[in-house]
């Protein structure tokens, strides 16, 4: 059996990973320490629990199934933190993955799909934003990920290290199935508190800004679908097995929603009124974040398959819905 290690195998994106590794044919190996993530998210392969910050824990688990590659997901991701306690996100994101690396070189795994974001671009010059898009992160969050990049490149040259770096747009959706979604704690995205709106779990969703230069006056963002993310990393994993890959890839649709479109458009796929309210623009947030995603399409053979937003917010609703 080919196995790979899924760090965050447990939380949101890792786990619908683990899902289409196992479709594919592979073992996916979960290891996550449950912060974030979830049990009953793991199915499709074992269940390893550790830090990432813990080196032996690391070392245990490399030695014990021999993965072919990894696919690294372990990281703090809520930007407001990151900015409030950078400390965590520079240790945990940067500091765990310098350690991650440095098992994978004492147990020869020398293949590495990194998740990375489109929070490295900071705030864009130009929209779609391209890879060559100059790297500008305004927050600890972006800056950690950025890093990270910068060190997957220094350990390629020295030590042979074969990675790349996926930076995603807005994760959005459920598992098509239903057997897996979206659920932090706290909540910080847009279609979840939207949702929990429609369903009753709080009173209103809080739209920040509502005077950007958009045509609407609301933010607009690239959502893409959570199982068209996994799609992407096995295909990225099984590129470095096969031919050279640019060192990272834009994953979005290339097309862009407001807040206000997403409100909208829940409110006719739950069809409940979705009370918001308005509040001030938060420090930071561009007016539109659109990927291109057109590398990702030429070199990877990755295509959206859910790129409908109505799609996206109805595989969300199902899951939340029956939870």
């Amino acid at each position: 059996m080919n196995n790979v290690l899924v760090t965050g195998g447990a939380g949101y994106i890792g786990s619908h990973a683990c899902k289409a590794l196992a479709r594919a044919g592979y073992r996916p190996v979960s290891y996550d320490n449950l912060a974030y993530g979830h049990e009953w998210a793991v199915k499709w392969g074992p269940l390893e629990k550790g830090d990432i910050l813990d080196a032996a824990r690391l070392g245990e688990v490399l030695a014990a199934y021999k993965p072919s590659a990894v696919i690294h997901f372990a990281a703090f991701i809520d930007v407001g933190e990151s900015v409030r306690d950078p400390a965590k996100y520079y240790r945990n994101n940067l500091a765990g993955t310098l350690g991650l690396l440095d098992a994978m070189r004492r147990h020869g795994v020398e293949k590495i799909v990194f998740s990375s974001t489109c929070a490295t671009y900071g705030i864009p010059d130009i929209v779609p934003i391209a890879e060559s898009a100059p790297q500008h992160p305004i927050n600890p969050y972006g800056a950690s990920k950025w890093m990270i990049e910068r060190v997957l490149a220094d350990y390629g040259h020295a030590y042979g290290l074969r990675s790349v770096a996926l930076r995603y747009f807005n994760a959005a959706g459920a598992d098509p199935d239903g057997e897996l979604g979206e659920d932090h704690d706290p909540e910080t995205h847009l279609i979840p508190l939207v949702l929990d709106v429609a369903k009753g779990a709080r009173p209103n969703v809080t739209i920040f800004g509502e005077d950007y230069a958009t045509q609407d006056g609301t933010c607009v963002r690239d959502y893409v679908h959570v199982s068209d993310l996994a799609d992407a990393h096995i295909l990225a994993m099984q590129g470095l097995e096969g031919h050279e890959l640019r060192s990272a890839y834009n994953l979005g649709t290339g097309e862009g929603h407001s807040v206000a479109q997403v409100i909208a458009c829940a409110e006719r796929v739950t069809g409940r009124k979705i009370a918001a309210t308005r509040g001030p623009r938060r420090p930071g947030d561009p007016a539109t974040l659109l990927a291109d995603p057109s590398l990702a399409k030429s070199e990877l053979h990755w295509t959206p398959r859910r790129t409908a937003i109505s799609d996206i917010i109805e595989t969300a609703w199902r899951w939340r819905r029956g939870r």
